[in-house]
This record gives structure tokens, sequence and C-alpha cells, in this order.
């Protein structure tokens, strides 16, 4: 169905959730992220192959409460600040973490895609994690005897994904760079997906991804909704904002001071893309 963001996360994102905001360098859920800071979600476990910015302003913001990943940073430049300051000292509130490799999260997800339990990979063998996460299990193949990787899968109460294009079915198409966007949706029980532009047809090119209006719940439109990432074919990744994040993060008091002059006190992404478009020309 057809909602405002608003709408959508006030409907589908519930605290204690777990919550999964997929994109991998493009297409990332900057807005829905926003709006879940905005309307004060606590308690949320958050699940990401890759969490970065818009993860370290929920964290910061006292969203969240566990963070299960792969990987974190922010890209090019170097540490999540609020991320460190929660795990290192449990500000603004603690932060349990469950890491993964890349490849553990994929067969995590693609599990929960297929109503599996658990997914299988060649993996971990000779790594640390299994010593710190005691999701990773090992079983034995009953096959070859072969000893493999078990992770259990995961199965997000709500994945939210950016996508390039929505037809008025609800059929979401998306291209360029993706990641486990596809599979975080299929895993989910509820999935919102801000869009680019709502069209009449979709006009779907070879090898692109396609979610079928069935798996999804919700459609909200939001030009710019993965800014300051990019979408191709839309807008480029804006470079100078990861930069300058890094010295607003650094500091609880200026971050503080940045999510409430561009989240907290905007009413929708709309209002923070004017005053952070602005900032950012005149830095």
């Amino acid at each position: 169905m057809m909602l405002q963001l608003r709408e959508a996360i006030r409907e589908m994102v519930r605290d204690g959730d777990v919550v999964a905001l997929e994109g991998f360098t493009h297409l990332i859920p900057f807005a829905a992220g926003h709006e879940i800071i905005r309307q004060g979600k606590r308690n949320l476990t958050l699940v990401r192959m890759t969490p970065d910015v818009i993860y370290d302003q929920l964290i910061g913001c006292g969203c969240a409460v566990k963070l299960i990943f792969s990987w974190g940073g922010n890209p090019g430049v170097g540490s999540l600040h609020r991320l460190r300051d929660a795990v290192e000292r449990g500000w603004p509130r603690p932060l349990a973490l469950e890491e993964h490799s890349h490849a553990g999260m994929v067969a995590a997800y693609a599990a929960g895609a297929s109503h599996l339990p658990f997914g299988i990979l060649r993996g971990y063998l000779g790594s640390d994690l299994p010593k710190y996460n005691q999701n990773i299990r090992f079983i034995e193949c009953p096959f070859t005897g072969e000893r493999l990787a078990a992770v259990p899968a995961i199965h997000p109460d709500v994945t939210v994904v950016h996508a390039q294009k929505a037809d008025r079915r609800g059929n979401v198409l998306m291209w360029g760079l993706v990641g486990i966007q596809k599979e975080a949706v299929l895993a989910a029980r509820r999935s919102i997906v801000t869009v680019e532009e709502i069209v009449d047809e979709l006009n779907a090119p070879p090898n692109a991804v396609v979610l079928p209006a069935w798996v999804v719940g919700a459609v909200s439109e939001v030009k710019g909704g993965a800014f300051p990432s990019y979408a191709q074919g839309y807008y480029k990744r804006n470079n100078a904002f990861y930069k300058q994040w890094d010295r607003v993060s650094a500091d609880r008091e200026t971050f503080q001071s940045w999510i409430e002059r561009h989240v907290m006190s905007t009413r929708d992404f709309d209002g923070f893309k004017r005053i952070l478009e602005q900032a950012v020309k005149h830095a």
C-alpha cells in the first residue's frame, strides 16, 4: 500500500523490534532512519551488513540496544564515533554487539528469506569470531562429514530499503550496486520501501532487482530518500557530508545539536535536505 513515510514508520516499526535498514553504499534508507529517530522508537535490535552513518545516528539517539552486523564504519573516512561511544562507554545507553562476517550475514538473510532455521557456509574456521559470538556454531555435513559453520536465520520484524522506482501496484525496481536488500525484504515480517518516484510502468531492464507487490508492506515516495548516499540515475554520493560527519559525531554535544537542528526540528526529510544542502554548500 502507498503510505506517507511518517505513517509507514508509525504503523510498522514498534519499540523492541528487530529492524534492518539495508543498503550497500548505494540506496541507503536515510529518510526512514531519520523518521525512526523523530518518532523516538526505542529498544531496537538493528541489523545490517554494513552499518554506517545512519546507524551511527540511530545509536547516538538511543534507539538501539543491540547491533547485528558484519562491518561498521564511516566509508572512506574512519570510525563511527557514536557507535564506539555506546560500546565503550555505554552512552547514551549500552549497546550489545553480534558480529559476523559478510558471508555469515548473507547466509543468515538467505536462510530467513527461504524460511529455513539457519544458514550454512564454509567459513569462520580459524577465526576468533566464534569465541565472541555464540550464534556461530559448527555442524557436520550428513553426506560428506565436512565441518561447516551455521548461523541462525535473520527474520527482521521490519526491513526498510530504498529503491529507484515503484509502480502504482506496489512493485519495486532497483538497479545499480545492490547488496542484500531483496533477501532482507523476503526474510522480514513487515517491510517498507522508500522510492525516488512512483510510476505507471517500471519498464525493468534485464538483471534489475524487482520486488513484487506481495512482499512489500508499504511504499513511500521520498525523493532523495537515500541522500547523502546515492541513487544511481538520480544523484551522486555527497562525499563532503561523510567527511563532515566525522567531526560532528566525535563530540556528544556537537552530535546532539546537529540532530536537534537537522532531524528533530525538521518536519520531514525534505526539511532535512534543505538545511543540509545549505550547510554543505557554505562549508
